[in-house]
Order: C-alpha cells, then structure tokens, then sequence
C-alpha cells in the first residue's frame, strides 16, 4: 500500500485525467443505463414458464389488473342497459387507444359473470390488464375508459386501484427516490462538515459521486457481457451503496492522514502514510463486501444474482476510487480544505469520551456483553417469527386515490382476492366454459371469468381468468393456489405475477441457508487471514448474523407487527416483509458491517502487535475508530431513513431494515459487544495455530517484537492516554 500511495502521487496527472474522463463519460451515459436493464425476473418454475407463454399470446394477462369500481347512480344495476353500453366503450377504449396497443379487459358486459357485481347489483368491476405484465396499465387509459362508463351512465362514480397503483401510492416512484437520495447527500454532508469542522467534507461526497458514476458504467458494460437479467432496482442499489462505503472509506482516508499531519509529517508523507496504514482496511474491507454480495450469484433467481454480479463492483469501485482519488486531493488542496473553518478543530487523537466507554468496557466486560447479547437476542426473537410474504393490498397505501378505490371495492362487497387474479391457459380442444364451471365451486374461489372473445380465445389456446378470495401471495393466501393445481386440467398452465412471486419464495427460502453458508465461509477464511486469528474472525461472523438477525427483528416490529408503521407512515401492520427484501438485507448489512469490525479490529491488532496487551489494545482501538464508525454510520442511517419516506412500500421496508440495523451493528455490536469479548477472550483472540498459518499462507505476528529501522520511522508515538505504557512501537496494517 505503502508503493501503491507514492506510484499515485507520482503519476497523478495522469490518474486525475482518467477519474475526469470516466466521470464526464459516466455523466454522459448515465441516462442510458436505464434502457439496458431488464424489469422482470427470470426463474426456473412452472409459473414462470406460463407467465412467458402468457405474455407471447395474450399479453399482460398474467399482471396484477388495474380494477375499475364502478358505483352506479340510486336505481341502477349493473343488467341495466345503460351499464352494459357503457362497459361496452369502455372496452373498445381499451382496445384502441393509439400508441397502447394490447390492453384487455374483463367486465360484465363482456363476460356475462356475476362474480363482477356487488352486493345489491348496485356496483361492478372492470378487470383491465396492461399490453406487458409487470408494468401497470397506463393512467390515460384508465381514464378515457372511465370517461366511457359515466359517458353512458350519468351519476356513476367509477374509482381505480390496484396493485401496482397502490404500490406506488399514487406517484412514481423513480422521482421520489432520487429526491429521498438527493435528501440523504444533504444530510451526510452536514455529519462530515460537524466531523471534520472544515471543507474536507467535500472530499468524501467527491469521492462519492466519482465511484457512483463508474459503477453506472461498469453495470452499463456488465449489460453486453453477461446474459443474466440486470434489473432496474440495481440503480437504486448502487446509488444506496456507492454512497455509503465510498464515504466509509474516504472517511477513514481522511481522518488518518489528518493524524498523520498532527504528528509532524509533510503533507506527501502524511498522504502516503494514510494511504499505508488505512488503505489496508479500505481493500480488505471493499473484498469481503465485494465477495458477500456476489454470493447472491448462487441463488437460482436472475433479480439476484444481477444484484450479486453488479455487487461484485459497487465495494472495489469504491474502494479503488477512493484509495486514488482522495490521495491526490489531500496531496494537493487538502491543507487549504482543511483551513475553511466550519467550526472549532478537534484533536485527531483519540476521542475522551470514546476512550471513557473502552476503559468502562474493558472494566466490566461481562456487564457490557451480557447487555448487548441482550438486546440482540431480544430482536433475534421478534426475527425468528418473520413471515416473507407479499404485503396485503391494505398495507400499501395510506392514502389517496388508489386507497380510496380499495375501500369502495370492500364497501361494495368484493374480496381483495380479486385484485390479484390468476389467469389459466386452457389447451386447445379443452371447453373453457366447462373448465370455468369446475373451478367456481372451489369455496377458495370467487369466480372464475370467461370471455368468448378474440382477445381471450385463440385457434390454439385460450385464457380464463380466476378471481381468488384471498390475495395470492401475501401471508393470508388461503389455499386457491392449491386448489387450482389440484383442479385443473394436467396440461394448462397457471400464471400470475403474484404466483410467480410465490414461488421465488420458496427458491429464497430454501436457498438462504446456503447463501449463508457461503458467505460465512468465505468472510472467516478472508478476516482469518487478515487478522491472523481464528477466534477473531469466528466471533466477527457470529456477531454479524446476530446483527442481521436484530434487523429482521426490527422489520419485524414496525412492518409486520405495526408497532410504528402506522404512526410513522399511516400504513396499518403489512403482516408479512417483502420476499426480496430479507435476501438483499442479508448481502447488504453483511458487508457495511463487516467495514466496521475491519475498522476497529485493524486498530486493535496494530495496538496488540505493538504492545503484546489486549485490554490495553482494546482501549486503543475503540478510542481512535469509535467517533469514525459512528459518524460513517449515521450518515449511511440518516441516508437511508430519508429513503423511508418513497411511496413503495417495498423500499419503505429496505431501507427502514437497512437503516436499523446499521445503528444496531454500530452502536450495540461494534461499540458494545466487539471490545467486550475480545477483552474476555484475552489472549485466545490471537491464537493461530502452525497448520492453519500455513494453510492461510500467513506468519504468525509475534507482539513487541523489534523492528527494523524503516518501520521504526513510521510508528505511532504513543497513545496518548489511551494506554498505560509506553513501549517500543510496531505497525501491522490488517
């Protein structure tokens, strides 16, 4: 590392022009990334197959439908004339509407099934599904075609709602979390201008915004070379994570070329001493966490292992760009930087109050361990009972016109069920009416639809599509899905958007352990070698999956046990957390926490190799990495709990876990429970014996041994009060 800082500032000219021509590139192309990601997820299940065949055939049919509750006006039923006129332009609006070929609909009119008209004949249905599944059917549509209905029927009040338009509460999405982000850049700016009290705080969100852009393009040249489906959702992960581990590591960059300078070096022996003592940390750190979102590779579902292959770059980019890009801005306007006073400059030494709380650990070791455990096996138990599943149509939205629409369909008497109906691909020479027929006398159904249309029967094949009374794939499914399997003809196909989310399920679930496995794996051999312990890296792995247990019991809490939903977001108990969301929770907080064990741990393991005792390293370590891990911490946390506020409530359940857990891991296992047991494991966290050594191809460290007279230039000078004695100095970067 030491080579790597000097070869930087040596050819830093040609460095600066590369960082420049890869953001202004990455600025450029940036809006083109979009259009190279695949919606979707490609699985291998019987459902997804259908929903393929589906699509190719019919279209949409296979999305959840955009419903169209039609209130008729007093003395009008849905056999009314009138209401069959108007259903009927509503459904030639479907049909052509210019430049959205491909809309369907199911209605009365249409279909003849009084499973679409509520209680007392007063209310109807209209099923109206988008040209392509997985999108929603476009709002002008929905519109022209309920101007068709009061067209025709004076008085009647026809709301929308659905799926897709309560999970987007009525806005898009997309604008609203990169204002949420926009918001999170803000915030972090305010925590590093009160860390660093001047205008190094810029140098972090550069460094950012560098790494951000190169893994735009790196994701944007992943789109040519691999076959798996990228999905749009990476956007906002890399967005997520670019900003938060490249201002994790430019923040440990930042604040140990400042010691460096305190101590009395120039300027370039400060940046390549940083660049020595913590550029370790920072690629050691960027390699686990690269390593532990790839793993997501291994699950059979293309959204993850797309998330695990663009993983693969997000740490190392921002790692590389930081070990570059913030060497040469220290080298060149840091000392500048650092005289734009924002407030008071504060010691780079370490912190009083975070030597206090090591000292007040290392006293009581047991009290601080048994506290923490504590707490974590208090949220690990709420985390055990977590149910993934599909939130409730109720759980969606607090508000607006979609939420509105929901409540009228209840008032009118249809089950939620209906809005994630099920198409059925029916073979040709099979009656669909018949089929139809069976199908309604299962009590999980309430109704089963049939139209002899063109649109819905093929030479081929032809759709009917059931309306379940339950919502497929949410924790109160009921048993439609089984039922349907059970009855109907061995050679159809039963499709659905939610049905294939069921199935996803099942995959994740039964591959989670594996996922973990993997990750454990290759996380302990990694810190083994780095730390040259076996206990260290078994109790880091071990704390971690505590760590995320604690944020499944978080979610847990506020999403499906309510207990701050709805006084938070006006979102009643969800009931269940979204498939997706505990799979990428795990990749996520496994590699951002691991920075902070790095962290500390590196600091500890230089302060023991260099004085042979652990409390005293402990207190070390904890001293001159607390305020760093704390303050890296609450940025990422104020960065995500800004993104709470998106109207998904998918992103709402991400980043509340993401963001709870970052500041359980910080301050209750990094701070609390990290320094506790290693002080009670004493002298074992050090053990590493011959065959593993040579096994992990390293040399046991010997503490206080001598050094030669390069390294005796480069050791600390003391602790300053951090440690009790001082005593020739060794550095071991981990």
């Amino acid at each position: 590392m030491e080579r790597f800082g000097a070869l930087i500032l040596r050819h830093r000219l040609v460095v600066t022009l590369a960082w420049v021509v890869v953001t202004i590139v990455g600025v450029l192309m940036a809006p083109n990334v979009a259009g190279r990601l695949q919606s979707g997820t490609t699985v291998n299940t019987a459902s997804y197959h259908a929903n393929v065949a589906l699509q190719k055939e019919y279209g949409g049919v296979a999305a959840n439908p955009s419903v169209l509750v039609v209130d008729l006006p007093h003395g009008v039923t849905a056999a009314s004339p009138a209401v069959k006129a108007g259903l009927m332009a509503a459904d030639k609006v479907a049909a052509g509407v210019p430049g959205v070929p491909g809309v369907r609909d199911l209605s009365f009119a249409t279909t003849g099934d009084q499973a679409l008209v509520g209680s007392g004949g007063t209310s109807t249905l209209v099923m109206v599904y988008p040209p392509v599944s997985g999108n929603a059917v476009p709002a002008p549509v929905l519109d022209a075609m309920s101007s068709a209905i009061t067209g025709e029927v004076p008085g009647a009040v026809v709301h929308q709602t659905g799926i897709e338009q309560l999970s987007a509460g009525g806005t898009s999405g997309g604008s609203s979390v990169l204002s949420e982000l926009l918001i999170g850049v803000g915030l972090a700016l305010i925590v590093l201008a009160w860390v660093f009290g001047s205008a190094l705080a810029l140098l972090p969100l550069l460094s950012a915004l560098v790494s951000v852009l190169t893994m735009q393009l790196a994701i944007y040249g992943l789109t040519y070379v691999t076959s798996i489906h990228i999905n749009p959702s990476v956007q906002f992960i890399v967005a997520l994570l670019g900003l938060g581990l490249s201002i994790d590591y430019s923040l440990l960059l930042v604040n140990r070329w400042r010691e460096e300078r305190d101590r009395g070096a120039d300027n370039r022996q400060a940046v390549v001493r940083a660049v020595k003592r913590a550029g370790h940390s920072v690629a050691f750190s960027a390699l686990i966490a690269s390593l532990g979102l790839f793993a997501l590779i291994v699950v059979p579902v293309s959204f993850l292992q797309g998330v695990g292959l663009s993983g693969l770059f997000i740490p190392s980019i921002a790692a590389l760009v930081a070990l570059t890009t913030i060497p040469l801005l220290l080298s060149t306007i840091g000392p500048r930087l650092d005289k734009i006073r924002l407030r008071r400059r504060k010691s780079t030494g370490p912190g009083a109050m975070w030597t206090r709380t090591a000292k007040a650990i290392v006293a009581r070791p047991k009290t601080a361990a048994v506290t923490g455990l504590a707490i974590l096996g208090t949220l690990c138990a709420f985390g055990l009972t977590i149910n993934i599943a599909s939130p409730a149509s109720t759980s969606l939205a607090a508000n607006g016109p979609a939420q509105q629409g929901l409540v009228a369909l209840q008032h009118d008497g249809f089950p939620t069920g209906v809005l994630t109906s099920i198409p059925i691909e029916l073979p040709a020479g099979t009656d669909p009416a018949a089929t139809a027929a069976t199908l309604r006398a299962l009590p999980s159904m309430h109704g089963v639809l049939v139209a002899d249309t063109p649109a819905w029967q093929h030479p081929g094949s032809s759709v009917i599509m059931g309306l379940p009374n339950s919502e497929i794939g949410t924790s109160h499914a009921g048993s439609a899905l089984s039922d349907l399997h059970a009855a109907v003809p061995h050679n159809a196909m039963i499709g659905g958007d939610l049905v294939q989310s069921t199935d996803v399920t099942h995959i994740m679930s039964s591959w989670f352990p594996v996922l973990l496995g993997v990750v454990a794996l290759l996380t302990f051999v990694l810190l083994a070698r780095g730390m040259r312990s076996l206990l260290l890296p078994a109790k880091a792995v071990a704390l971690n999956v505590l760590s995320v247990g604690a944020a499944y019991g978080v979610l847990v809490l506020i999403w499906q046990l309510g207990w701050g939903s709805n006084s938070l977001w006006g979102i009643p108990a969800t009931g269940s957390i979204s498939p997706f969301v505990p799979m990428l929770l795990f990749a996520f907080l496994f590699g951002v926490s691991m920075d902070y064990e790095v962290f500390i741990l590196a600091r500890v393991r230089e302060a023991y190799d260099r004085t042979g005792r652990t409390n005293d390293a402990v207190v070390e370590g904890v001293s001159r990495t607390g305020r760093l891990v704390t303050s890296a911490a609450l940025i990422l946390f104020l960065a995500l709990a800004s993104l709470s506020s998106a109207p998904d409530v998918t992103i709402k359940m991400m980043a509340t876990g993401m963001a709870a857990g970052v500041l359980i891991d910080a301050v209750v296992v990094r701070t609390l429970l990290t320094p506790a047991l290693v002080v009670l494991f004493g002298r074992a966290n050090w053990y590493l014996p011959a065959w593993a050594a040579r096994l992990l191809r390293v040399k046991p460290s010997v503490p206080g041994r001598a050094l030669d007279e390069r390294d005796a230039q480069d050791v600390d000078d003391g602790v300053d009060g951090a440690v009790d004695a001082p005593t020739p100095h060794a550095s071991v970067h981990a």
